[in-house]
């Protein structure tokens, strides 16, 4: 009896899907729980396995169209079985197929089949693929799939764990530039990019952005790290400054609580709870915004653990579509690659995202002296309905008064 593949619930919220990759096709085998396609919804890429093992009977939905919870994907069943009742039950939601994103061009043998290999087990396309792309030696990796299969998010947490041991640096072989990126050459837009432009275009035309900047003394921030780091990295956690300004923007939204709402017709929803976006830069794909619920509940140790868990898995794809819905206020750490100052756009529907720039020493005067401190620049965009310019400098301030007066 043929088996249906539909849409699975993969998040409260979360109520459609955009098929991104077939890892089977029509006629392939498959073993129950392998992995079937990939799919994205708010820029979460998730593999669904297949709920039964057979032959890939029909594809209903092709890859860049858009599926509901429930609609159906493929049937599975044994070969030569009809399918003509599968998807008469579907046919009125059945999609028009459009032409998906081409991948890049590899050599055949390197994606052509599943790879079977008594020593690495089962080697999926995408994994097989991954592997070519970054030029990594699957020996190596150690695989934490179904009887240790090697996953995707395996294969580039082994890419990202070998950037960090060479400094930053991808060796020629693991260069993550796309290969044709290249004057002259037409790059189709990826899912996620596609989101993040619809995004940013709808914040824009929704709300009247205005930028407030304010200049933030970190040398006691800077000398409480130091003292704690280690005690902190004897509890697995790696104590960076992003964790002391989610803190301070936490006392910022604690003391100023319009900052922490959102516009209706009706009147200012003001937010029970704190729930932090972090911004999360994917190299080319873009960027991700991974939340911290309940914010304002933690420690300093618990947020720099949040930190560090919702970072990592950002970068090897493993956040579920939960992770990234409810924030009610965005951080993003624009200083990574140098910027002192920027112009960031809200997360719709929140009030207002901080931007923080780059640390630097910097000759400021106190007390009628001149001295040198590690400086940074707070730039605060705040939706004008919500919040006038005295209102956001207040919350602006108390951001800044915290990070300066940390004891």
């Amino acid at each position: 009896m043929a088996t249906k593949v539909l849409v699975p619930r993969l998040g409260e919220g979360v109520d459609e899907v955009t098929v991104t990759k077939w890892l089977k096709q029509e006629g392939d085998s498959i073993k129950e729980l392998e992995p079937l396609l990939e799919v994205n919804t708010d820029k979460v890429d998730t593999e669904i396995p297949a709920p039964a093992t057979g032959t890939i009977l029909k594809i209903i939905t092709q890859e860049g169209i858009a599926a509901k919870v429930g609609e159906l994907l493929a049937i599975i069943g044994q070969p030569g079985e009809s399918v003509d009742s599968g998807r008469s039950s579907v046919s009125s939601q059945q999609p028009t197929v459009t032409s998906a994103v081409p991948a890049p061009q590899l050599p055949v043998n390197n994606i052509q089949s599943p790879v079977s290999n008594r020593d690495l087990g089962f080697i999926s396309p995408v994994v097989a693929k991954i592997a070519a792309e970054h030029g990594v030696d699957l020996s190596q990796v150690s695989g934490t799939g179904l009887n240790g299969r090697i996953t995707k998010n395996d294969v580039l947490s082994y890419v990202e764990g070998h950037k960090s041991k060479v400094g930053g640096r991808v060796p020629q072989a693991a260069n993550l530039q796309p290969a044709n990126m290249q004057p002259g050459t037409l790059i189709k837009h990826s899912t996620i990019r596609r989101q993040i432009a619809a995004h940013m275009v709808e914040s824009k035309h929704t709300s009247p952005h205005v930028l407030t900047v304010m200049e933030a003394d970190m040398s006691r921030v800077a000398k409480h790290r130091a003292a704690n780091k280690a005690a902190f990295e004897r509890d697995g956690v790696n104590l960076t400054f992003t964790a002391y300004f989610m803190m301070a923007i936490v006392a910022g939204l604690k003391a100023y609580p319009q900052t922490n709402s959102s516009w209706t017709d009706e009147g200012l929803l003001i937010h029970k709870n704190i729930n932090l976006g972090m911004a999360v830069s994917l190299g080319e794909e873009g960027l991700i915004v991974p939340v911290i619920k309940n914010a304002d509940n933690l420690s300093l140790l618990a947020m720099a653990r949040s930190v560090n868990d919702l970072s990592t898995r950002s970068r090897n794809k493993k956040l579920q579509p939960d992770e990234v819905k409810g924030g009610t206020f965005t951080l993003t750490n624009h200083g990574v690659s140098g910027s002192l100052f920027a112009f960031p756009v809200i997360n719709q529907p929140q009030a207002g995202i901080l931007g923080v720039g780059a640390m630097q020493k910097r000759v400021i005067v106190i007390d009628e002296a001149i001295a040198i401190r590690p400086m940074v620049y707070l730039s605060f965009v705040f939706d004008h309905r919500i919040l006038d310019g005295a209102s956001a400098d207040w919350f602006l301030a108390k951001v800044k008064a915290t990070l300066e007066n940390w004891a």
